[in-house]
Order: C-alpha cells, then sequence, then structure tokens
C-alpha cells in the first residue's frame, strides 16, 4: 500500500515539473504578453498553496483516502482541459484549477505516509519519499522538454491526465480500505485550532526549512541558468547542473546511509543539510569552473537530501495524527510560497548571478544559526 502512494507522490511531482519547459512558450503561443505569461506560470503555485491548505483540514476531517480520490480525479480532468485553451485568459482559468486540484494530493498522500510510518522508521520512510520527488524533478523536465519539440503541449498534458485518471482508478480499490475514518479522530480534529501549529517551534521550523528550501530552488532556477550562459555554456549544461544535485540526493535518499535520519535528532540534520545548501551557494556564487560547479551541485544535493527528511520528521514529531493534514497541508503551502518567492524577489533585487547566489547562501547560513540557536537553548532548559 505504502509503495503505492508513493507512485502518487512521484506522479504528482512528475506532472508539476513536466509543465516547467513547456508552459511559458504555450503562454506565448496563445498570445499572451510577458506579464500574462508570467501571470500563467505562477497562477499554478498560487492556486496550488490555496488546495493544499484546504486539502490539510478536509484530510484531518474525512481521512486521506477521500482527498486523493478527489484530488486525483478532478486533476485528471483539469489536465484535460489545456487542449480547450484558446487564448491566455483561458489558460489562466484553467492553470487555477489545475493547480488548486493538484493541490490536495500532496498532503493527503505524505499524511498517509506518515500516519503508516514507524516511529522508529519515520526518518528514513520519509526519505524514501523524497527519493520519488527527486527522480520526479529530474525525469519530468526532460520528459517535457523532449516531447514538446515532436508534440504539442496540450497532447503531453493529456497524457499526463490519462495517467492520473489510471492512477485515480487504481487508487480506488488499492486504497479503499483506509477509506473508514474513525469518529473518534474526527471529532479532535474538528476542535484543533490551526494557530497551534505556529505556537510549536518544532512545526515552526519545519515550516521554515520548507519554505527556505524552495526559496533556494526559485533562486537557482532563475540565477544558475544565466551563470551558464554567462561562462560560455549552453542550456543543456544547465539541465545536467541541475540534474547532478537530483541524482546525489536520490543516492543519500536510498542507500543505508538514509538510517541516519532515524538515529540524529531531525534538528541537527536540518541545520547541517541548510548549512550545505548555503555553502554551494556561496561557492556557486564564486566559481567559473565547470568540474566545480558539479562539486557545489553536489554539495547542494548532499545539503537537499539531509533537510527534506529532516522537516517531514519535525512536521511528524510536532503533529498528532488527528491533526497531521493541516500541518502537511501548511507545510506544503510554504512550499509553493518559496518558489514564487525565491524568484521573484531576487529577479526584483535585480544582484545579477553572483549577487544573488550571495544573498541566498547568506540567509540560509542564517537560518541554520537560527535552528542551532535553538537547539542550544532547549538543551540548556534540559540541563537546568
Amino acid at each position: 500500500m505504502r509503495a503505492f502512494v508513493y507512485l502518487i507522490v512521484f506522479f504528482s511531482f512528475f506532472d508539476l515539473f513536466s509543465q516547467l519547459p513547456i508552459m511559458s512558450p504555450f503562454a506565448l503561443s496563445l498570445g499572451a504578453t510577458p506579464f500574462l505569461t508570467g501571470l500563467a506560470v505562477g497562477m499554478y503555485s498560487f492556486s496550488n498553496t490555496i488546495g493544499n491548505v484546504i486539502s490539510g483540514f478536509m484530510t484531518d476531517r474525512r481521512g486521506p483516502y477521500l482527498i486523493l480520490m478527489i484530488g486525483l480525479f478532478a486533476s485528471a480532468i483539469s489536465l484535460f482541459l489545456y487542449a480547450f485553451a484558446f487564448d491566455p485568459i483561458s489558460l489562466l482559468g484553467i492553470r487555477f484549477i489545475h493547480g488548486f486540484m493538484e493541490g490536495l494530493i500532496v498532503p493527503a498522500a505524505f499524511t498517509y505516509l506518515a500516519n503508516q510510518a514507524e516511529t522508529t522508521k519515520r526518518g528514513s520512510s520519509v526519505a524514501v519519499s523524497g527519493a520519488f520527488v527527486g527522480m520526479a524533478a529530474i525525469i519530468g523536465p526532460a520528459y517535457g522538454g523532449i516531447l514538446s519539440a515532436k508534440t504539442s503541449t496540450p497532447f503531453i498534458l493529456s497524457v499526463n491526465g490519462g495517467a492520473m485518471l489510471l492512477l485515480a482508478i487504481s487508487a480506488f480499490f488499492v486504497l479503499r480500505s483506509f477509506s473508514i475514518v474513525q469518529k473518534n479522530k474526527e471529532k479532535s480534529a474538528k476542535h484543533f485550532r490551526v494557530r497551534h501549529l505556529f505556537q510549536n517551534p518544532g512545526m515552526v521550523r519545519a515550516f521554515a526549512g520548507a519554505f527556505f528550501l524552495m526559496f533556494s530552488q526559485g533562486v537557482l532556477a532563475l540565477v544558475l541558468p544565466l551563470k551558464v550562459e554567462a561562462l560560455g555554456f549552453d542550456s543543456k549544461t544547465s539541465g545536467m547542473l541541475l540534474s547532478a544535485f537530483g541524482v546525489v540526493a536520490i543516492l543519500i535518499f536510498l542507500l543505508p546511509i538514509n538510517r541516519v535520519f532515524d538515529r540524529v535528532r531531525p534538528i541537527v540534520t536540518l541545520a547541517f543539510g541548510i548549512s550545505l545548501m548555503g555553502l554551494s551557494l556561496l561557492l556557486l556564487s564564486h566559481i567559473t569552473d565547470l568540474s566545480y560547479l558539479y562539486a557545489a551541485m553536489a554539495i547542494y544535493g548532499i545539503g537537499f537530501a539531509f533537510l527534506f527528511p529532516s522537516i517531514n520528521s519535525l512536521l511528524i514529531d510536532s503533529s498528532a495524527p488527528e491533526s497531521r493534514g493541516k500541518a502537511y497541508g501548511y507545510f506544503y503551502a510554504f512550499f509553493s510560497i518559496g518558489v514564487v518567492a525565491g524568484s521573484s524577489v531576487i529577479g526584483a533585487l535585480d544582484l545579477g548571478f553572483r549577487g544573488a547566489f550571495l544573498l541566498t547562501g547568506v540567509i540560509l547560513l542564517s537560518v541554520a544559526i537560527y535552528i542551532l540557536m535553538g537547539l542550544r537553548k532547549k538543551m540548556i532548559s534540559l540541563t537546568n
């Protein structure tokens, strides 16, 4: 059963990443201005954030099965709607529906995985799910880019819709046994207040980790291609550099080293991971040799691999099963906001690739220091 939910996680992110190389050209082909093109790309993340939050509330009230089913079927339908986009405004509407419906899936899927994981193995379990996200990040853009040269964007998204529909039908039979929700859980969920999530230090650190993880991703997506182009390399090199960090992360997720996430406190691995990511961005701001660029991206991949399971483990440790859906809803909302903030804020500051990498690296290292200070205060309070 868990393997099937991992497949749902993979394809949800695969659909997202496969859109990256094709959505801007598609919007332009419909007559969109540069502003509307950017809006069409960002509309998915905007509505996805709303879907994430609503999914969290509904998952706690009705259980993950029902929300997964609604999200999968509705996402499949929304993917077929791209064939009917005839101008930029209709595309914006379809992007909103698609992002919202797909936003229902991930919090429900991760809530299911978290509730089924053994307490002593929740770190390595989350690491495996991270590997599926990483594989989607590597395969998705290549799939979208290759097919776009031979077919149309609506055709690619319709193929995604067909796969999503098949996944939804399979989920109806495979996960049906988990559709029963205990009344006591539903009752507890109704009386839970969202403010309690933001009053929990572990939860706040998990949310911050999610935001800054994707903030750095937004900066990488925006700035790395500019640096690579300035050094005289082509766009293929940018793709290979981004894939390099994904491959390193997947190896750590799947190899026996992932047991470290069960044995070491997640706040420690979180600080370690975000520090490595910050260090890699500082390196990227200065180095110009291609081999060193790959080394910097490998360091980023190691940091990513330590950060992703850590923030998930913190969330699991800081939430009860009856409120975990809300926790994951806000968690992935911070993911979506982080991507938009990273690319838009750095783009607005117009720092150039060196300044952008330097600023983001300093921000990540500052967050790591904040996390370690919280750990130090907690240790002092325990000894007194």
